[in-house]
């Protein structure tokens, strides 16, 4: 399993970071067999796994379910535990549900923007930390691109900046512009994950649902479809009722 110090020294190397979400145990186990470097288990699964509207509506009892199966299924691979909305809204309690998240295998959480006093307590006791920055799903009004103006740009960088300056080891930049998240790449130490967040961060991220052709909704514009697993499913169940249907005739 890589170590967030490993993790690093890919970045010291020039080697850039594979990170892709996954939510099962069967999911985690093909993930872990094809390589990847990290698996995020985003809070993403409330839309993708249990078809919620809003990363909002999933807390941290269905997270640690998934985050457990996940480590079972790739016992090998960096964990990343993302924090659900309201998790870390102090740092006594973003302790707490980080510290369960850690307690069945994650290797790291990760969080959203910077809550006042969060990152600083988890860091002091030992919890290893993905910062999260630029589109902020589980507060953003809307899902436009941000860091497009002076001022959303300066916030972006001097939050990149102080996470940097604290120690953790990895941050995930979404759908922000290419240029400033090739600007942050070049000026922090820890990694940096891109999800549209142009091509020259340390690393790239995608929700595996969108990167397997998992379903039939637009794909977000820095997302690619490697391949088309809904119409393969949908084909699987279509031989499979031709197959009850004919049998003892």
């Amino acid at each position: 399993m890589l170590s967030p110090i490993d993790i690093k020294n890919k970045k010291a190397k020039g080697e850039k970071v594979s990170m892709i979400t996954a939510y099962d145990y069967a999911f985690a186990q093909m993930a872990e067999a094809a390589g990847v470097d990290q698996i995020l288990v985003g809070d993403s699964l409330a839309n993708t796994m249990l078809g919620y509207k809003s990363t909002r509506e999933i807390g941290m009892n269905e997270m640690l379910i998934f985050v457990a199966a996940v480590c079972r299924g790739a016992p090998n691979t960096h964990v990343v535990a993302d924090m659900p909305y309201l998790s870390d809204k102090d740092p006594q309690t973003a302790y707490d549900n980080a510290r369960r998240f850690m307690d069945v295998g994650a290797a790291c959480v990760k969080i959203e923007g910077t809550p006042a006093g969060v990152h600083e307590y988890l860091l002091s006791h030992d919890i290893p930390i993905c910062a999260h920055l630029g589109l902020l799903p589980q507060t953003a009004e809307n899902f436009k691109q941000k860091g497009r103006t002076e001022e959303e740009a300066a916030a972006i960088i001097e939050a990149a900046k102080y996470v940097d300056s604290l120690g953790c080891f990895e941050m995930v930049l979404e759908h922000i512009p290419e240029e400033l998240g090739t600007k942050i790449t070049g000026m922090v130490n820890a990694v940096t994950i891109g999800i549209g967040g142009g091509k020259f961060t340390d690393g790239q991220v995608l929700v595996m649902h969108d990167a397997l052709g998992m379903h039939q909704r637009k794909l977000p514009p820095f997302a690619t479809k490697f391949v088309d697993m809904y119409s393969l499913g949908v084909e699987g169940f279509k031989k499979y009722i031709e197959s009850v249907q004919a049998a003892g005739k």
